[in-house]
């Protein structure tokens, strides 16, 4: 919980002799990191909760934010806040999370960007180039060391996200149900997750957090990465994601293209061989992108 940043009397000894406190805040569908740094080093880091404005009404939004702000000792002490989060592409949502963390964090100055921005700064920082996103969305963006100057559209887990982990769920669970996956990882499927038609078709038609439902199969994938079938539905998946987020950018074959996100860390040598088969550079891949934020708010700010 965010109230543990607050320990003791030193602590608040030091927040008040620090001229600048920055509290970080990536955000995306399922997960979210906070980290609270001065100036030149990181006091604290935790993860909590995370939250889609498109699919998260702002009710939930704000008991999420409440239940991370038990002790509010340290508040007054934090005057710059950089909220990025995935559904924040959405001026709308933009200015609701805004609105959120001012009336909280009444002396701070709040920044609120989307994702995608995460993934450019971190990755890139202030160089030119193109980031992706692969963790339970999809998505990617031309970078020039200080805005995005051409981003794919992205559809969502219903439509599109292709390459990511909600499009690997929905591709598993499909392969089941159609008795097209494997005998051995069928049988084994079916012993992790016990699924069947009817609380499938409930979770995925009359629940929320429907792309955090289907990414959580992701982790299936991981576990059986050897096997055939796995390296193959992966490797169809993230070529529609070449097609789709990549070949359409002119600088795509000019540049190495970086990736943020669990599903970029995890299939990283499918992803290495896939690029290089339409020849394409990979560059870094970041499994969060808070160090790279961390680093870049240090820096730059």
């Amino acid at each position: 919980m965010i109230g543990s940043l607050v320990t003791s009397d030193l602590f608040l000894y030091v927040c008040i002799k620090i001229q600048i406190m920055k509290l970080i805040i990536d955000c995306g569908s399922t997960k979210a990191d906070w980290v609270l740094l001065d100036e030149t080093r990181v006091l604290e880091k935790i993860k909590t909760e995370g939250f889609n404005p498109n699919y998260t009404d702002k009710e939930s939004i704000i008991r999420i934010i409440e239940n991370e702000l038990i002790c509010k000792d340290y508040i007054p002490y934090i005057t710059e806040i950089y909220f990025y989060g995935s559904g924040c592409g959405n001026i709308n949502n933009c200015n609701m999370i805004k609105e959120i963390l001012s009336c909280r964090f009444v002396n701070a100055s709040v920044e609120v960007n989307h994702d995608m921005m995460a993934a450019c700064r971190a990755i890139l920082g202030n160089r030119k180039g193109i980031a992706c996103i692969l963790g339970t969305g999809s998505n990617s963006a031309c970078y020039d060391g200080n805005e995005i100057t051409e981003q794919a559209v992205s559809l969502g887990y219903i439509l599109g996200d292709e390459g990511s982990g909600s499009n690997i769920g929905k591709n598993l669970i499909r392969d089941f149900f159609y008795r097209k996956m494997p005998d051995d990882l069928s049988l084994k499927f079916k012993e992790e997750y016990d699924l069947n038609i009817k609380t499938t078709i409930e979770h995925l038609y009359h629940k929320q957090h429907v792309s955090k439902y289907l990414a959580s199969f992701s982790k299936f994938a991981y576990e059986n990465i050897d096997s055939k079938y796995i390296k193959d539905l992966y490797s169809e998946s993230f070529d529609e994601f070449v097609d789709v987020f990549l070949l359409g950018y002119e600088m795509s074959n000019e540049t190495e293209i970086g990736f943020v996100g669990s599903i970029s860390y995890y299939f990283q040598d499918i992803i290495k061989q896939r690029l290089e088969r339409k020849g394409l550079k990979l560059g870094n891949i970041m499994k969060d992108p808070i160090e790279g934020l961390v680093k870049f708010h240090c820096i730059t700010k």
